[in-house]
């Protein structure tokens, strides 16, 4: 499968903030360039006030971490960037040594389709501390934004359903997305989330997505009438004619694509359709499908676009609408209404050259949200034969009791205790080591499949849109008490030091 390499034909290496490369130059004078650290990839708050985010774009990361490299040109620009005093920013030593360095980082991650929680990583990242530090915002773009826009296309298709069976739901958002690399990215994340196709040729091309369209209004303008255009299109694409008929008068445009489909069926060719691009579309949908049943095209479907997201599509649900297929485009492919994931990447334990164990770290703040967790830290997750029951993160280090107590992290005294018996997985599972790939990105359907399932093993209420019910995740006991210590320390520390 081709990504970011059929995308950018050169390394991503510097697509980094600069102070994770000031950070890294400082590493590397004080000689703590190869001290060991840890760092979790994770998220404070489920994407659009959910009950659930989607993970995705691993197979970016996968992609990026193997092209880890500086070049010629990487190695002259960042000698030719300069400090506040007009003084050469890196050294050439330094330059030097990135450019010929070998990355040697482990890499654990959740499978993209996979339904994850807030504070619980998606990524944990271990080796030197100065390479772990180069790689945290490719990771953290190619992770939030892929997950905010598969989430958001579970989201749209869990509505987008009749008598129990899905519709068909389109990623339309090519010329909306935030760019080139933006739309192609949004088109999988899309397709990953449970979309049936898109209209994005390249992203076709590039992921394997089925590819969906017909004409737009432009095309009906062309022709001195509607009904000339429709004929026209049915000559050209008897093979593809879902005719939009809102270019003048809605329903005089149905009649007019019921007259053409009649003109495809006696030459053995049938009408897929018409599609509503504007107006109410619940009524017009209606009267379009009573007009479509009385010309005899009971099959055709009707196609909907306009600023379409799941509310809207609930909502129209709800109004009757006879609406088949759904054409989704801005509001999916730019996560409209939340625009960033928030994710982030913390370091949250540290080996010194000089010592075989390992120094948590945990990052302290006002904000209960804000304060990060420490250790080595993996998912667990817990089920009874078709549903989830709950999530535990816990230590590498301090390991799991036989009857695990989950704390959760914003409410201490909300706890759930799992029994011995019941089965798990663990959700991060490895990724790199050394700097070899070890994962076999599955195809992009497959992950697909993956999202499927894992939302069906959510109960509805935490799918629901309005108050979900909040799934169990949170942290095993003694995490949990190891956290508190070190906040209590720091805490501390902090007071001390400003009593002096």
């Amino acid at each position: 499968m081709q990504t970011t390499e059929a995308i950018y034909r050169h390394s991503l290496t510097l697509l980094a903030d600069l102070y994770e490369l000031t950070m890294a130059c400082g590493y590397w004078k004080l000689g703590r360039a190869d001290e060991e650290a840890v760092f979790h990839l994770y998220f404070r708050r489920n994407a659009f006030d959910g009950g659930y985010t989607i993970a995705a774009g691993l197979a970016y990361v996968c992609d990026y971490l193997q092209g880890l490299s500086l070049d010629e040109s990487d190695a002259a620009y960042l000698l030719s960037l300069r400090g506040g005093d007009g003084e050469p920013l890196f050294e050439r030593a330094f330059v030097e040594h990135l450019c010929a360095m070998k990355f040697e980082l482990n890499v654990d991650a959740v499978p993209e389709g996979t339904v994850v929680f807030p504070h619980q990583p998606l990524v944990r990242v271990s080796g030197p501390i100065m390479q772990c530090q180069l790689i945290e915002s490719a990771l953290l773009n190619m992770i939030n934004f892929q997950s905010l826009v598969a989430t958001k296309a579970a989201r749209i298709c869990s509505v987008a359903t009749t008598n129990g069976e899905p519709d068909d739901v389109l990623e339309f958002g090519l010329r909306r997305a935030q760019g080139v690399d933006g739309a192609l990215a949004a088109s999988r994340a899309a397709y990953l989330g449970g979309c049936g196709a898109t209209s994005n040729v390249l992203a076709g091309k590039l992921f394997d997505i089925p590819v969906r369209g017909t004409h737009a209004h432009s095309w009906v303008m062309s022709f001195d009438d509607e009904l000339e255009a429709f004929d026209a299109y049915a000559r050209v694409m008897p093979n593809n004619c879902v005719f939009l008929v809102d270019t003048y008068d809605t329903l005089s445009g149905v009649r007019h694509a019921c007259e053409v489909g009649r003109r495809l069926r006696e030459q053995g060719r049938e009408m897929i359709g018409i599609r509503l691009d504007s107006g109410d579309l619940a009524y017009l949908s209606v009267q379009a499908r009573q007009i479509l049943d009385s010309a005899g095209f009971p099959n055709a479907v009707i196609v909907a676009s306009n600023e379409l997201d799941e509310h809207i599509i609930a909502s129209l649900k709800d109004q009757g609408a006879t609406i088949a297929v759904w054409g989704v485009g801005t509001k999916l492919s730019t996560a409209y209404d939340q625009p960033a994931l928030g994710g982030v990447y913390k370091l949250s334990a540290l080996r010194r050259n000089d010592s075989s164990n390992w120094q948590y770290k945990v990052k302290v703040s006002e904000q209960t949200t804000k304060v990060s967790t420490p250790g080595v830290l993996q998912v667990r997750r817990y089920r009874d034969e078709d549903q989830f029951i709950a999530d535990m993160t816990f230590d590498e280090g301090i390991g799991v009791p036989q009857a695990p107590l989950i704390v959760n992290p914003a409410d201490s005294t909300h706890r759930k205790r799992v029994a011995p018996d019941t089965p798990y997985e663990e959700l991060l599972v490895p990724v790199m080591r050394a700097g070899v790939l070890v994962y076999d990105c599955p195809p992009l359907g497959q992950s697909r499949e993956r999202t499927r399932i894992q939302l069906q093993s959510l109960h509805p209420s935490i799918r629901r849109f309005v108050n979900p019910h909040r799934y169990p995740a949170g942290l095993e006991l003694g995490l949990h008490e190891l956290k508190t210590s070190l906040i209590l320390e720091a805490r501390s520390r902090a007071e001390n030091a400003g009593s002096t």
